[in-house]
């Protein structure tokens, strides 16, 4: 095994310390619990949003706080939920008087300790509620999961519920934008490589040279199928067809897309990937509104992509634009 590391017990707490030593003027650490907030945290009479899940996923979740987007962002070590009294703390630490949204990926170990974390938070008299993320399109049950998992889609929903945070909204509003995202953003990847996951310092699953994965998970969860490598227009053609052929989108209606590399996966490739994704839309008429291209959720160093489409209105088109300035994600 070959990381740029110092000790694999201490690997995301020395990535949260240089993340902070990076971003100074937008984020500070916790004393305790590997826990990122917002530098002005708490925001008083403003709905925080609370993530996380797992490190390996970088810059998810902690490079999306900052404004218009998370409060706070709770690191699991690499693949493993964090714990209930880590989510606790972090809501404690951001709540403003407003109330809190815990936005979930559907992962067994994330639903359930942030949820755990919500009832001690409510029982110290904390509003709190959640959302649970479901947008790959790949499996309907996994290695980790009852029901689809949440992948790269969480991104538009830290956005998209951050901007109407900022608002003003209440609990409520948010939480009500949140899941229309939900409801209306579906995402599928594959995979190339494995990924090493530094405490076990082997691959997480193995593939041959000219093989790939279709449908893999995040954590290396097993996908659809493993098939002989093809052009990069055929696996493209292949994910989209799937995530269409399970939300209804007509013709003349727009969509956000998210092409998003899996940690390895040169910026050339993802490209690529997307000339053939917008060739897509434009042949069934589809308007494609606003694209992003680059690492958004990843795999360590996986390499591979996942595409993500949002079914936009009017709400979602304007909250999708409002200003955010996070050291990963920034609209002006």
């Amino acid at each position: 095994m070959k990381k740029l590391i110092n000790d694999s017990e201490y690997v995301v707490e020395d990535m949260l310390k240089g993340m902070v030593a990076a971003y100074p003027q937008y984020i500070k650490k916790l004393e305790e619990g590997n826990i990122i907030v917002r530098k002005d945290a708490p925001i008083k009479d403003k709905v925080a949003l609370v993530s996380g899940g797992g490190s390996g996923h970088e810059p998810s979740h902690g490079g999306y706080v900052g404004h218009g987007m998370l409060s706070a962002a709770v690191a699991g070590a690499v693949f493993t939920s964090p714990t209930p009294d880590q989510v606790y703390e972090a809501v404690k630490a951001v709540d403003g008087g407003k109330g809190v949204l815990l936005v979930i990926k559907n992962y067994s170990g994330d639903v359930m300790n942030f949820e755990m974390a919500k009832d001690m938070a409510e029982a110290d008299g904390i509003m709190v509620d959640s959302v649970v993320v479901n947008d790959d399109v790949a499996v309907e049950n996994s290695t980790y999961t009852t029901g689809r998992r949440g992948i790269a889609g969480t991104v538009f929903v830290h956005k998209i519920a951050g901007a109407k945070a900022e608002t003003g909204a209440t609990l409520q509003e948010v939480k009500a934008v949140a899941e229309k995202v939900i409801d209306n953003v579906r995402s599928m990847g594959m995979a190339l490589t494995p990924c090493i996951v530094p405490a076990a310092g082997k691959p997480t699953f193995t593939i041959g040279e000219n093989e790939m994965e279709i449908g893999m998970g995040i954590h290396g969860e097993p996908g659809t199928h493993r098939e002989g490598l093809k052009s990069a227009d055929e696996v493209t053609k292949h994910l989209v067809s799937k995530i269409l052929d399970d939300i209804n989108i007509s013709k003349n209606e727009e969509v956000a897309i998210m092409v998003n590399g899996l940690g390895a996966t040169p910026l050339m490739e993802l490209y690529i990937v997307n000339k053939k994704v917008s060739e897509i839309f434009k042949e069934k008429g589809i308007k494609v509104y606003k694209t992003f291209v680059g690492e958004f959720m990843t795999s360590l160093e996986m390499a591979g992509c996942s595409v993500t489409v949002l079914k936009l209105d009017s709400e979602l088109k304007e909250l999708l634009d409002a200003s955010a300035d996070t050291p990963a994600f920034k609209i002006i």
